[in-house]
């Protein structure tokens, strides 16, 4: 399978993108804010739905290394995440954009155990990187609906 690259500038690509990183996981350490840049850096550990949900019956399941890149940030809040705690898990559930003054807003990515990264931007723009081979693992994540 190919590797994913997508880029986002509206709401709808945001949308996007956080449907492919639905279940991904990651370290608090593998966050980076680089406050100079304005840009916010997360590594990730992307469980890849476009396979799961080809519709075949499957004993295994991949996740692949991915770069996530926000640009044009102003601020950035956590909530729940303790930054002394870097190997602390992280399980993204979704990303959300709330508009303020069009187009700067918020980005929320929210993780679950009631943790989040708020990030003010002036404007969405973001981009998902797969960096290598998948890996197989075996278990899908299930949600209650």
């Amino acid at each position: 399978m190919d590797t994913l690259k997508l880029i986002a500038l509206d709401e709808e690509d945001l949308q996007i993108l956080s449907a492919h990183l639905q279940d991904s996981v990651l370290k608090v350490s593998d966050i980076e804010y680089l406050v100079a840049e304005k840009k916010l850096v997360l590594d990730v550990n992307r469980f890849v739905w476009e396979q799961a949900a080809d519709g075949k019956r499957r004993r295994s399941f991949e996740r692949r290394r991915a770069a996530l890149l926000f640009d044009r940030i102003y601020s950035v809040k956590a909530t729940g995440i303790d930054h002394q705690r870097k190997d602390d898990v992280l399980s993204l559930l979704a990303i959300h954009f709330i508009v303020s003054d069009a187009p700067s807003g918020i980005v929320e990515l929210t993780f679950a155990a009631n943790k989040a990264l708020r990030l003010e931007v002036e404007a969405i723009e973001a981009q998902l990187t797969d960096l290598g081979p998948a890996w197989q693992t075996t278990f899908k994540p299930e949600h209650e609906v």
